[in-house]
């Protein structure tokens, strides 16, 4: 449990922004699994572009949601105080600022971790959306901008000197992308280096995992992406190991179906049905890979056009892999 501001965060593990994934409807069911905190796929801090569908879609946020954290993205001070002030009156809780997206359409908009490369830059961003708002701000970075210029701990000292009320670190730089191993060396130091709440993100896919990067680090908590993607269960087993050191059974064949046939709905519901059967196809990926047979029922089920057909499939995929395991 560690506070963001005036709010309380009951658990160790934090759903990490995804453009694409971490929608509404995904954020939901994270935070129904455990998720203590969850965070909104990233925004442009150019508000003249928030009329697209993509964008409209980006800005929803569930009116019973205790702990609404929108992030945003931008290089220019001035046009990141004014989306900070427009999502607060929009209903936000907490402002997210991502200074750690290493995708080039990000970083040749001089935005993201490409921030990292001009600390001043860094510094007049933080202290102008800071002011420009009463809610709490926090920020996510990288160690740095290449493995020969990992200034992590710079960025660190500046944001909370900055106001900044918590710091989520990806063990990678920019550089690095998502290759190799995260390092989490720097996110130790960096704990050493300031008192605001830290958050230790990259790898961490498994409750063991987990333990041990806060243990290493020092971190208030983990934040979990990509071993999300078709395994929100991952919240509660890695919440439930943090607090008990015991293992939760993973889930149930049963379960997986029921819990993705509830976000298929979740997506129709959402995006309408024409939008929702294609964003559905790469969640359905996510949930079966490694599960046999899953290959090849993929490539049928991405020509499905229906969302009566996309949910006929899925149940017809379980039973026949019930019957398969009762088999053996």
């Amino acid at each position: 449990m560690f506070q963001i501001g005036q709010h309380t965060v009951d658990s160790q593990v934090i759903l990490a922004p995804m453009a694409g994934v971490t929608d509404l409807p995904f954020r939901q069911l994270c935070r129904r699994l455990g998720a203590g905190m969850v965070v909104s796929e990233m925004i442009t801090s150019d508000i003249r572009l928030w009329n697209t569908r993509k964008s409209s879609y980006r800005l929803q946020k569930d009116q019973n949601e205790s702990l609404h954290v929108v992030q945003i993205a931008g290089g220019d001070p001035a046009m990141m105080a004014e989306a900070a002030r427009v999502n607060a009156a929009n209903g936000a809780h907490i402002i997210d600022i991502n200074m750690g997206c290493p995708a080039k359409k990000v970083c040749n908009k001089a935005a993201g971790s490409a921030l990292l490369k001009d600390e001043q830059l860094v510094r007049e961003i933080l202290e102008a959306t800071v002011a420009a708002v009463e809610l709490p701000v926090t920020l996510k970075i990288r160690t740095g901008w290449d493995t020969d210029n990992r200034n992590g701990e710079t960025i660190a000292r500046i944001a909370e000197d900055s106001g900044i009320q918590a710091l989520a670190v990806h063990g990678r730089t920019r550089a690095c992308g998502y290759k190799g191993d995260a390092e989490y060396d720097t996110i130790a130091r960096i704990r050493k280096t300031i008192e605001i709440p830290l958050f230790a993100n990259g790898d961490i896919n498994s409750a063991e995992k987990a333990r041990e990067v806060l243990d290493y680090t020092g971190a208030n908590a983990v934040m979990l992406g990509r071993p999300a993607q078709g395994n929100p269960w991952i919240f509660r087993e890695v919440s439930h190991y943090l607090n008990t050191g015991e293992m939760l059974p993973s889930p149930s064949l049963d379960e997986v179906r029921d819990t993705l046939l509830e976000h298929l709905e979740a997506l129709y519901r959402f995006y309408g049905e024409f939008a929702a059967v294609r964003i559905a196809r790469k969640h359905v990926g996510w949930y079966l890979r490694n599960r046999q047979g899953s290959e090849l029922f993929r490539k049928d089920f991405n020509q499905l056009e229906e969302a009566a057909l996309q949910q006929n499939a899925i149940r017809s995929f379980f039973t026949r892999t019930d019957k398969t395991q009762t088999a053996a």
